[in-house]
């Protein structure tokens, strides 16, 4: 009879869902429950079987609250925390011909990144450049 509780339970989260990666996962757990295979379920839901296998195996560790979805973080910056104070005390205090760009009195996000490469290495597209600057609470024009 537990079988049968556990699959209301399970049936009961899948129709309050509102997040569509949820209630994917719910089903997977239903599925599971009413004896499909990982194989079958990662097809049902066009998933990798591996996947199917890390929420079957949250769920019988931790329930359905072991489901729920963590902030996805991202890569892991390139730029230490020390480089990232430098360069945001950089671009707010120096101009780009100070820091040996000649004849640049503006930072841009080009200026910007040929800088971070110059400096440390690393290589960011206009874009990462944006997101990194955004993180440090710097805007540009």
């Amino acid at each position: 009879m537990e079988k049968q509780s556990e699959l209301e339970e399970v049936s009961g989260a899948m129709r309050q869902a509102k997040d569509r990666r949820m209630f994917e996962r719910y089903q997977a757990i239903y599925l599971h429950l009413k004896g499909t295979s990982m194989i079958e379920i990662a097809d049902i839901l066009n998933r990798n079987r591996m996947t199917v296998s890390q929420y079957i195996h949250a769920y019988k560790n931790g329930g359905l609250p072991a489901l729920q979805l963590e902030h996805s973080p991202g890569a892991p910056s390139r730029l230490t925390k020390e480089q990232q104070e430098q360069l945001k005390q950089t671009v707010a205090y120096s101009v780009p011909h100070e820091v040996g760009f000649t004849a640049k009195h503006n930072w841009t996000l080009e200026l910007i990144a040929a800088y971070v490469e110059q400096q440390w290495g690393h290589h960011y597209s206009l874009r990462g450049m944006s997101k990194v600057m955004e993180r440090l609470g710097l805007s540009y024009i």
